[in-house]
Formats: C-alpha cells, structure tokens, sequence
C-alpha cells in the first residue's frame, strides 16, 4: 500500500481531547478542561432555527454565506469593536476553526513562518504543520501578565516570517492587550511587512479592560477570526467568521468551495436572530464568568494556590504541578486519583509545563469542587515528595 500523508500521520493528538476523553470514563468526574460555556443557547436564537427549518432554509447558500448575515456580523463589528467593515469583506464559516484554517490557507505557503504565542490553542499549529509552514513561538513572561514583548517579536522575524498571530483575549491565559500594546505590535507587523491573524473568539468576554483589535490600526493587513461559540453559548452550532481585506476575503470565499462548500443554512439564520437580536444574554453570561473568576481566584488563593487574575476569556492558569512533573501526567492523575479533569499547560506549548488551565466555563458547584479536588491533588503530591 501507498504510504499515508506524512504531515497528517504526524499530527500529535490534542491534549485537551485526551483528558476529556480519560474524563468521560470516570464516573463523578468534574470536567474543568473544556472552554465550552455550560449555558444553553438563547431561546431567541433556539426559535430563530426552528423557524428555519419550518420555513424551507434546507438549501446551499454562497459560499461566503447569507448575504444578511454577512451584513449583520458588519453591523455588529462596527458597534461593539469600531470597525468600519464592509459585507464583502465577511466570510461565514463552520466555526472559528474553519476560518483559522481557511485564513492560513490564504497567506500561507509550505516553508513559510507564522509568529504564534508560545502559549496557545493548540489547533492553529497543528494546521500549520499539515501545510507544511513552521510555527515560531514568542514568549509570554508571567511577569509581564502574559503579554507579549514587541521588541523579542521582531527579533524572532526571518526572511521567511509571513504572519504574526495574535490572540486577545487570550486562550489560555485570559490576557486583554491594552491599546498601547496593540498599537507596538501592529508597528512591528509594518516593520516588518507581515500579514496578522488576529483570534478575537473571546472578544465579548471581557472583565477588567477593553478589547482592542489590531485591525482598528492596519486593517489592510490584518484578518480577524471570531465567531459565536463562546459569546452566544453556540459551541455545537459551528459558526465562525473572519473579516479581511478586500483581496484576503476573495481568496477565502473562492477557498470555501473545496473546503466545505457553505455553512449550514439553519444554523446560519441562529447566527443572525443572535447579531441582530437583544444582547442582553451575552452580558448576562460574561457577567457569570467574571464572578466565578473573582471567586475561584479568591479559593485558590486560600487554598495555597495562587493564579494568574485573568482579565477576559474563562480561564484561570494554575501553577499545579510538582517541579519536573510533566504537566499531562499530572493532569491524568487528577482525572484518576481526584475525579477533576484540567487541561495540562503544555497542551497549549512548551511553556506551558508546570502549569494546568482551568476553564471557568461549569457551574459555580463544580468549579468549587473542581478547585478543592485540584488542592487535594497538590496537597497530597507535595506530602509524597516531602516524605519521599
């Protein structure tokens, strides 16, 4: 038999998916490791598909997806970011994944180099693997909250840099970058000629700052990649979109033919009554978040273990492993000595090690549980190394 693709053999299996599949196989098990908010979807927007479906939506769209919602995500980015975007420049895809992958196809070549947080999700990298192209991590000191250094980003450009990836808010970190950052890394981009991705999926779920979009600066060479899994609890509805430049978006509306032909249609018109309808809900649930945040940050703190105060998405980074531990191992024993799953740092890069992401996203219950069960588990390593 002919071999297999060696880029897609060589895919390493996604950490995340690996402790929630060793978590579904332990009874009482708290599921803390997966970024999937645990509201129901709006009733509005429930009705919204139902009413498709009766209405006769069951057809292909354009490929680039219903002309109203393309206006609709228009309307909505210029209201809550400042972004003047026209319709044609809006792409609908099946989930925000989709338009990573689709944005990467469109700028990217096999050999090329994409600047990628060096603690991040870890999906994008693996599409760049599968091209061919090369991730090349930037650091996020902890001192600094997670943000990026401009000046250490430019040193890391090489003749074959093409794109600078930023993610604010950030997964899995929960970092905001204030404007004057934003600002110092949309120059390094022009220094430097890159195109940048920017991953805006958290962008409605912010605490103690303001999203800033790198677009708002250099919307000739930035695409944004967002979509309505996480603001509008719509995970499974697999609705995502980007917004780019003019020549960008024609390349990736041509690309949608190959790839998936269109979104669904039904789940297109949910998407819709979510944008133009009442938003209220949206702030209903990153209000939820952000009080879970100040309360599981304030348990921990009692608990001897002290987070990183995340000021957006729903996650908290938790340093909850033993010196040397590799932080998957670790997160495996949780699951089977504890009975509470996280998502191992290094799930998310290299530098990640010694540190587990706990998502903020479970019931208030589970997350207090699921927080006493992780001290327990450190409580008891700690003893074991100290006797040892």
């Amino acid at each position: 038999m002919k071999p297999l693709s060696r880029n897609a053999a060589g895919l390493a299996p996604q950490g995340i998916r690996a402790v929630m599949e060793l978590a579904r196989q332990v009874p009482g098990c708290i599921h803390l490791e997966l970024g999937e908010p645990d509201f129901p979807t709006p009733p509005h927007i429930v009705e919204a598909a139902v009413a498709a479906a009766r209405e006769g939506w069951h057809k292909y769209t354009p490929n680039a997806g219903l002309p109203e919602l393309r206006e609709a995500v228009a309307r909505r980015v210029a209201a809550d970011d400042g972004l003047a975007v026209e319709a044609r420049q809006v792409c609908i895809h099946p989930g925000a994944v989709t338009g990573i992958a689709s944005a990467l196809m469109a700028l990217v070549e096999p050999g090329d180099e994409v600047l990628v947080p060096a603690l991040s999700w870890p999906n994008a990298t693996m599409f760049l693997e599968l091209q061919g192209a090369r991730a090349v991590p930037y650091p996020l000191p902890a001192e600094r909250g997670f943000l990026p250094d401009p000046e250490s980003i430019g040193r890391l450009v090489g003749p074959r840099t093409k794109v600078l990836l930023l993610n604010t808010p950030a997964n899995p970190t929960g970092a905001v970058f204030p404007e004057s950052l934003v600002r110092d890394l949309v120059e390094v981009a022009r220094a430097h000629d890159l195109w940048i991705l920017s991953d805006e999926i958290y962008a409605r779920i912010v605490f103690d700052a303001s999203h800033v979009s790198p677009a708002r600066f250099a919307p000739e060479r930035t695409v944004v990649v967002s979509g309505l899994s996480k603001a509008y609890a719509m995970t499974g509805w697999r609705i995502g979109y980007t917004i780019s430049p003019r020549q960008v978006a024609d390349l990736i509306v041509r690309l949608q033919e190959p790839l998936i032909s269109c979104t669904n249609t039904i789940a297109q018109r949910a998407a819709l009554a979510a944008l133009d309808g009442p938003q209220a809900c949206v702030a209903e649930m990153r209000d939820a978040y952000h009080r879970r945040r100040d309360r599981a940050v304030e348990l921990l703190a009692t608990l001897g273990l002290p987070a990183y105060r995340p000021q957006g998405a729903f996650y908290l980074m938790v340093p909850a492993t033993l010196p040397g531990e590799p932080s998957t191992d670790a997160a495996r024993r949780m699951v089977l000595e504890q009975g509470v799953a996280v998502a191992p740092g290094s799930a998310f890069g290299t530098a990640g090690e010694g540190l587990v992401r706990v998502s903020l996203a479970s019931s208030e219950a589970d997350l207090s549980e699921g927080l006493r069960r992780l001290a327990a588990h450190m409580a008891g390593e700690r003893a074991a190394a100290t006797s040892g």
